[in-house]
């Protein structure tokens, strides 16, 4: 029975010209916490592209995925306050349910407003501090990725 209904899953596959291998079968329900803590643009957009291809492959509906900024990386939004280009890919993750979480002592020890100096951040996005809540997000489950 097994090997009839792979032949007519195989069939079913080649008709449709499709693969048979489901993101959801192969990954499952991922939690995941990016660490962004540098400064440097071009190295910041292939962490975004890293975030996108990874939503990609397991699917946003499997993922609960988010990116903590903290020190440097925090320039990330600041950069984007004014560069359409990056907007659009925050924006684009964010529809995909990525969550963007900033350090409250990165704001402090740099005095920024994150109303005025940073893209699309609200009080629900701010975090006491960013190691301690990537530490409390992998207490939790999440796996730590820093692209």
């Amino acid at each position: 029975m097994k090997k009839l209904l792979a032949v007519l899953m195989l069939a079913v596959a080649c008709l449709l010209g499709t693969s048979l291998t489901f993101a959801g079968d192969r990954y499952g329900k991922q939690k995941v916490v990016y660490h962004i803590n540098y400064g440097d643009k071009q190295q910041q957009e292939a962490a975004l592209r890293n975030i996108q291809n990874h939503i990609n492959a397991v699917g946003a509906e499997n993922l609960d995925l988010v990116v903590v900024m903290h020190g440097a990386g925090v320039s990330l939004l600041m950069t984007a306050k004014d560069d359409m280009n990056l907007q659009g890919k925050v924006l684009g993750l964010k529809e995909q349910h990525v969550q963007f979480q900033v350090c409250n002592n990165t704001l402090t020890g740099k005095n920024l407003d994150y109303h005025k100096d940073l893209f699309d951040v609200a009080d629900a996005d701010i975090v006491p501090s960013g190691v301690a809540e990537i530490a409390r997000l992998e207490q939790m489950g999440y796996v730590y990725i820093k692209p």
